[in-house]
């Protein structure tokens, strides 16, 4: 079982070994980057490639690691109590299945994707440290022990946005996507937009870079974004030559809005563009 890439998503060397490592090695691979850079479409494109269902857990600050195994409803089970319904006597009718427990019980092998793992509480990691390593986890309710038919492939993404524990990381195979160059960024743009006029895409590329390189923006433009970017301005019909004899002074490229997230971001390049105009 090997990952090699696929027709809708620009893989490079480096990635593709990651993946097929943690493959190898049976450990969860974490993926790190910046956000846009395709983490979680990585997910998607191994189960794809490999003809594997894809299990999505997408993780929230208040995402606990035991909902991942299971929840127990004890409060639906008193009330049905109360009630007189018949259905209490089983106490499997108030646990609901987590996304961990889902892969583990599946008749195949599944890639299992944990979504920005780095949103939840900082214990978030540590707490799956064991059913991860172990493929196993206890269900106290039933006294019954969930051990993995099939072992998943395991891809967790990071944005980065704090340090997870060195015990966790120690599990895992780790890989952290370098933001594309410009060959590889033309590759990834072919793909979403096969046949799309080359001058356009170079001088768009050419602004986008540059805007990148400006010190002191506070989220710097994203692949995403320029993909976004790309599909606004061949919507509009802008042509090329509006963005090849830009007014450098001017600072601020046509339809921003898709490149700049913020109002600081905006205000800085407003600032430069007059300190340029000044000079």
């Amino acid at each position: 079982m090997r990952f090699d890439g696929s027709m809708t998503y620009v893989a490079t060397d480096d990635l593709k070994m990651a993946v097929n490592a943690s493959i190898t090695l049976q450990k969860p691979l974490i993926i790190k980057g910046e956000p846009g850079t395709g983490k979680t479409m990585l997910a998607e494109e191994v189960a794809a490639a490999l003809g594997l269902r894809l299990i999505q857990w997408h993780i929230k600050s208040t995402t606990k690691a035991h909902q991942g195994l299971y929840e127990y409803d004890a409060v639906s089970r008193l009330r049905d109590s109360q009630l007189g319904d018949d259905k209490v006597y089983d106490i499997r009718n108030y646990i609901k299945k987590g996304k961990l427990w889902e892969a583990f019980e599946s008749e195949e092998r599944v890639v299992l994707l944990i979504d920005e793992v780095d949103k939840a509480d900082i214990e978030f990691p540590n707490d799956l440290l064991t059913e991860l390593d172990k493929m196993e986890f206890h269900v106290y309710e039933t006294q019954e022990t969930i051990k993995a038919k099939h072992r998943p492939i395991v891809i967790i993404t990071s944005n980065n946005e704090k340090d997870l524990p060195d015990a966790f990381l120690r599990r895992c195979f780790f890989h952290y996507i370098v933001f594309p160059d410009m060959d590889t960024m033309k590759k990834i743009v072919d793909v979403h937009y096969p046949g799309v006029e080359s001058k356009l895409v170079r001088e768009a590329m050419e602004i986008f870079f540059e805007l990148r390189k400006v010190p002191g923006l506070k989220k710097r433009p994203s692949t995403s974004e320029l993909i976004d970017w790309l599909k606004l301005l061949m919507s509009d019909n802008i042509p090329e030559d509006i963005l090849r004899n830009r007014d450098t002074r001017s600072a601020i490229p046509p339809l921003y809005g898709a490149l700049l997230k913020n109002e600081a971001d905006v205000h800085l390049l407003e600032r430069l563009a007059f300190m340029s105009r000044r000079s």
